[in-house]
């Protein structure tokens, strides 16, 4: 006979009453921490309140997004920008998700001012800092402050005019092999002219182009080869528009960077593009040091950005790459922090180099089918010069082809936003006076260390109040004629007063080697070819989510551009 003895725990038993108490304890404990954090954002916004000069700007139309929601939403950022500043004044306040405000700088001076000061009291946002730490590693474009002036300095021989002369080769051979592409298929087809998705074709030049003249490395995809790098970029183009739910995660991680750790599908693609990048950056790197152990000789090491990049991993070099900015997830016989760092650096190189030249191209081939007397105005320019221009001639020889490509560049900056942290308290100086929210008017405005500061490139570019009354036209000739830039644009400090490779110690490192490349492709594409838009030249366009943003023509699927295309006779 089996006895079964049931043991049951009392209410008032010693066992129940310290499980009751544990319990009591941790929520005591979590109380405190919620109350604790809750007392430091209230003395941290009454000090933001104090330290910061208060301005005008849009009434929140969400009680949880602000207005962040309204401006991801929109198809044209830069116009809502562009409309507040000149209802609220060079400088003004936007509200953002869960309470935050951000500081939007419309003022050539102001903007001066902040560029001047960038990396040291300007610093990325922490969900930039965790976007860009997780795709490409702590390198050039994540740093700031001394480990930013030291990358920066190491990666400069690279982009010189010298290095960028000898490599204007390589971005001849991949236009050339667009231009027999294209020809071919012009030729099989019956009436002379062949649809082409333009867009596809510039992602692959410049992933070729860099590929080549970075790292001395084919990808090959020109010529139809697979290649895991090229199939990583390609599946942002595939998933270029954005749900409701990756609207409200993009939102809220602004407030709470590590949501964009979460694994969801665009994070999955980032974190695979940044893991391919690192093991072809390791291999071609690996290859490299081999080939320098092979006594390879100095001019041929050198030919690329690559043999460049090397000279900051010996122990005698000038500067030497910090633990701090390796890449945590290479490792094995080549693990030197220099050789680490190289590889860091070289994901930063070719996700730049291939994403913000292909957008820009893609632009011109748009525009110049939708203006074809610019089309065959510069084509002339190019038929007359004659043959291949070289790197000094693209720049100083062709002003046409010059004013177009800065046209481009001004109307359609890839990157169109900026948004910082400030690092410390500082005090911005105005251009033009501005109404405070309390109603005075004031030359300059106090930011309080944590204030996020916001500049829209594309509002700068555009600006009715900056570039005139044409400032939103398709106008390569305000390059040419006396008084076509106007004096208030003249007071913008980027290149060319645009703010497309901004400014400060964050100006684009790549801003020569990307106009080289920009002007070398389309010369030969529009020498050769006549481009108009498949459906006529009221073809509507809208913006599609690329890794940056993309054209895309209405009704197309992924970062679809179809161009009539023609052979030029």
């Amino acid at each position: 006979m089996k006895i079964s003895t049931t043991i049951s725990i009392l209410p008032g038993s010693p066992s129940s009453l310290w499980t009751t108490m544990r319990s009591v304890g941790t929520f005591n404990i979590a109380c405190s921490f919620v109350a604790l954090w809750a007392f430091v954002k209230v003395l941290r916004t009454l000090r933001w309140r104090l330290k910061t000069t208060q301005l005008r700007g849009p009434p929140r139309s969400s009680i949880v997004y602000g207005v962040s929601n309204d401006l991801v939403s929109s198809t044209d950022t830069a116009a809502m920008y562009e409309r507040w500043a000149d209802e609220y004044g060079v400088v003004y306040m936007i509200p953002s998700v869960l309470g935050q405000t951000k500081i939007v700088l419309c003022d050539p001076k102001a903007i001066a001012h902040f560029y001047a000061r960038e990396t040291w009291t300007y610093v990325q946002t922490p969900l930039a800092s965790v976007i860009l730490e997780t795709s490409i590693g702590r390198g050039v474009l994540w740093s700031h402050g001394e480990s930013h002036r030291r990358q920066r300095k190491a990666l400069t021989p690279a982009f010189s005019n010298a290095a960028i002369r000898r490599l204007t080769s390589v971005f001849y051979d991949s236009a050339y092999k667009v231009k027999g592409a294209w020809d071919t298929a012009i030729e099989s087809s019956k009436d002379g002219n062949a649809v082409i998705e333009v867009q596809n074709w510039m992602n692959h030049t410049s992933l070729d182009t860099i590929g080549i003249a970075g790292f001395s490395h084919d990808f090959g995809s020109l010529d139809g080869k697979h290649a895991t790098v090229t199939e990583a970029f390609d599946t942002f183009g595939n998933n270029a528009r954005a749900s409701v739910a990756n609207k409200v995660f993009i939102l809220l991680s602004e407030v709470f960077p590590t949501i964009a750790k979460i694994p969801t599908k665009r994070t999955i693609r980032n974190k695979k593009l940044g893991v391919i990048m690192g093991e072809i950056s390791n291999k071609l790197l690996i290859r490299s040091r081999q080939e320098k152990g092979a006594n390879m000789n100095e001019a041929e090491e050198e030919k690329s950005v690559i043999g460049l990049l090397l000279k900051a991993e010996g122990q005698d070099a000038e500067l030497r790459l910090s633990e701090e900015e390796v890449v945590a997830e290479v490792r094995g016989d080549y693990s030197s922090d220099g050789f680490q760092a190289n590889v860091m650096q070289m994901k930063v190189l070719l996700l730049a180099g291939y994403e913000t030249t292909s957008i820009s191209l893609t632009w011109a081939l748009i525009e110049l089918s939708r203006h074809l007397d610019v089309q065959t105005r510069l084509r002339e320019e190019l038929l007359v010069f004659g043959a291949d221009p070289t790197y000094d001639q693209l720049k100083a020889n062709l002003p046409f082809l010059d004013a177009v490509v800065h046209e481009i560049l001004r109307l359609h900056p890839p990157v169109s936003e900026f948004v910082r942290l400030a690092a410390a308290d500082d005090v911005i100086p105005l251009g033009e006076p501005v109404r405070t929210a309390s109603g005075k008017m004031t030359d300059n405005i106090s930011v309080a260390k944590g204030s996020l500061i916001t500049i829209s490139a594309g509002a700068i570019n555009r600006s009715l109040s900056i570039w005139g009354p044409d400032a939103k036209e398709f106008k390569p000739d305000r390059w040419l004629t006396e008084g076509g830039i106007s004096g208030k644009a003249k007071e913008v400090q980027g290149h060319r007063h645009l703010l497309t490779f901004v400014d400060g110690p964050r100006t684009c490192l790549g801003k020569d080697f990307a106009l080289a490349e920009f002007k070398t492709v389309l010369s030969v594409l529009v020498k050769n070819f006549m481009f108009e838009m498949r459906d006529g030249p009221d073809t509507q366009l809208e913006i599609a989510r690329g890794i940056l943003p993309r054209p895309r023509v209405v009704g197309e699927d992924g970062i679809g551009v179809p161009l009539r295309v023609r052979r030029y006779e």
